[in-house]
């Protein structure tokens, strides 16, 4: 497979989409009444009633053009024999537009990504850290805010902190930058301070529930909040309001983590653009976050939550996290409930962590990875993390010639170099021949299926974006999707998920630079994870949102840069005891952005 990347190729794998996945956008989201998750309601409202063409009577004239658009071309006797059928197909596509459904509720057939013939542990959690924290509380309330989850659970457990305490330090510090940053749609202060309260309570009763009992965390607003506005980053649903909160919500609220507020999502979880504004990265406030988990990424990275909650479909936690300089976990496909969130695609959705450091995903991971029955695609299997595990056991594959493509970096071959010098078990690996482009229609169909309401009546085109409405285009656009191609490109889709299969037989995890050979993509589409982690800094002019820089002689900032591992699926575990010894030994995780 090659490694070189031209520029649509490029935009096209940075693009985030669970939600962004910028070069492959769809069309927008679900109308104003329908509800915002599998079990919540949205707030109600009138659309603007744009009236749709009424189609006349078909030709074979008709047919004759729509035959260059679907890439076909039928007999003239052939041609007679569609005529005399079609207006049955167009009457069951009408059928189905009449019929109102909720973003939430999932196609019949429910993608699952387990291959027969493969074995799966059972669902139990494990979590092993590598040390038992003793750090003292520092005296700053900002080495606080930074500190790791380890630290923090350490400090609540034994009392040298109160919930209420880390939870104030992180609400001064979001009233001091949160607008600045523009990465918080609501700031839940009254919540945070009633559920931190309930937290030292319970704790100070000798009900300590686990290491994210008093944490406090921000949540992309694509998760319903019972009470709480769950806008999508839309302008159409700015004020939507749910009944029910998210089933992880409800997990997080169990395990007695403290919820600081709904951070941004790109619009219908497109980019870092949102009603409000543009999310900042705080290394440079100039330049965007990216997206589409750019509030969790934003809020993370500058020190006002301990830990955000966001989620992919195709890159929207790997590129914020790589731009903000964090380390983001897209988890296998169906491990994290996505029960009441905001469907973009129903079977390439995942919901993960963002952090500061590789081995708080695993803490995170080890609470919030459960089965959901309210979820069609939860799965059962357990997650484990040993960070105790000999790094010498764990087979490491790399791909050479990833590391020495144009595009490769100093950083990504400074990575590969750290790995050797930790005496990883590395094995050069190459990847099968794979297409990528024959499966990307395919999260335009879901997505444009998701969001064919808005579509339809034209609020799509009320959502700011960087310029073209790509959403709105590919959503009229995949109107000319042919069913057959679908189909087919699901079958093939189970070709690549066979052949990465076999492809980590071998080895334990990858490692890999950012977006090398399509892996991104690759990766969502099979449900298998990645982890980025930071892996240095460059100095570059502010970059748009696909990575360019349009003034070339501006002011360069200093900003962060990762690096990724990929593993078979439910593999996260080593994934996580790897790029942890590779984060350490690289040394670039402690710095801080100045704000």
């Amino acid at each position: 497979m090659s490694f070189e990347t031209d520029a649509l190729e490029l935009e096209e794998e940075i693009a985030t989409s669970r939600r962004e996945f910028l070069g492959y956008a769809i069309a927008g989201a679900t109308g104003l009444g329908i509800a915002l998750g599998a079990d919540g309601e949205g707030a109600k409202a009138t659309p603007p009633q744009i009236e749709t063409l009424k189609p006349n009577a078909i030709t074979l004239d008709d047919l004759k053009s729509a035959e260059k658009v679907m890439g076909v071309c039928y007999s003239e006797e052939n041609r007679k024999q569609v005529l005399n059928n079609i207006e049955g197909l167009r009457d069951s596509m009408k059928a189905i537009r009449k019929i109102s459904l909720d973003n939430g509720l999932p196609p019949a057939p429910v993608f699952n990504p387990q291959l027969q013939g493969n074995s799966y542990r059972n669902f139990t959690n494990t979590l092993t850290l590598e040390t038992s924290s003793t750090r003292e509380l520092p005296v700053k309330d900002v080495d606080i805010a930074f500190a790791n989850l380890n630290d923090m659970g350490h400090w609540i457990k034994s009392g040298q902190i109160s919930s209420a305490q880390l939870t104030e330090i992180y609400l001064v510090r979001i009233e001091k930058y949160a607008e600045k940053l523009e990465c918080f749609v609501t700031v839940t202060a009254d919540l945070a301070r009633q559920q931190a309260k309930e937290a030292d309570d319970e704790i100070a009763k000798g009900n300590y529930k686990g290491p994210l009992h008093g944490i406090p965390y921000s949540l992309k607003d694509l998760a319903n909040t019972a009470g709480i506005r769950t806008t999508w980053g839309a302008e159409p649903f700015k004020d939507q309001i749910a009944e029910d909160d998210a089933s992880l919500v409800k997990i997080l609220q169990e395990a007695g983590a403290v919820l600081l507020g709904k951070a941004t999502s790109g619009a219908l979880a497109y980019g870092d653009v949102w009603f409000g504004g543009i999310t900042r990265n705080p290394w440079n406030v100039e330049e965007g976050s990216s997206g589409s988990s750019a509030g969790p990424s934003s809020s993370t990275a500058a020190g006002l939550a301990a830990f955000g909650i966001g989620t992919e479909t195709l890159g929207s936690i790997i590129s914020p996290s790589n731009r903000c300089g964090l380390a983001g976990l897209r988890p296998s496909f169906g491990r994290v409930t996505r029960s009441g969130f905001m469907a973009l695609s129903w079977s390439l959705d995942k919901v993960g962590p963002i952090c500061r450091f590789t081995e708080d995903t695993a803490i995170i991971m080890s609470v919030i990875s459960k089965f959901d029955p309210k979820d069609a695609s939860s799965s059962r299997v357990g997650f484990a993390y040993n960070g105790k595990q000999k790094l010498k056991d764990i087979r490491v594959g790399y791909i050479a010639s990833a590391f020495e493509v144009e595009d490769a970096t100093d950083i990504d071959r400074n990575a590969l170099k750290a790995a050797n010098e930790l005496g990883l078990n590395l094995i050069e690996v190459e990847l099968p021949e794979l297409s990528v482009s024959a499966m990307r229609p395919i999260i335009r169909a879901e997505a444009s299926a998701a969001f064919e309401e808005i579509t339809t009546n034209g609020l799509i085109d009320t959502l700011k974006y960087y310029g073209d409405n790509r959403r709105g285009t590919q959503g009229r656009v995949t109107r000319f999707l042919s069913a057959i191609d679908y189909v087919n490109m699901e079958r093939y889709r189970r070709i690549v998920m066979e052949k990465m299969n076999t492809f980590f037989n071998d080895i334990d995890v990858l490692i890999s630079p950012n977006y090398a050979g399509g892996l991104l993509t690759i990766t969502n589409y099979t449900g298998t994870p990645q982890l980025i982690f930071r892996a240095g800094f460059i100095e570059t002019p502010t970059r748009t949102v696909f990575g360019s820089t349009p003034n070339e002689n501006g002011p360069k900032h200093k900003v962060p840069v990762g690096f990724s591992v990929y593993g078979p699926l439910y593999g996260e575990g080593p994934m996580i005891r790897v790029a942890k010894a590779m984060e350490e030994k690289l040394g670039a995780a402690q710095d801080r952005p100045q704000l």
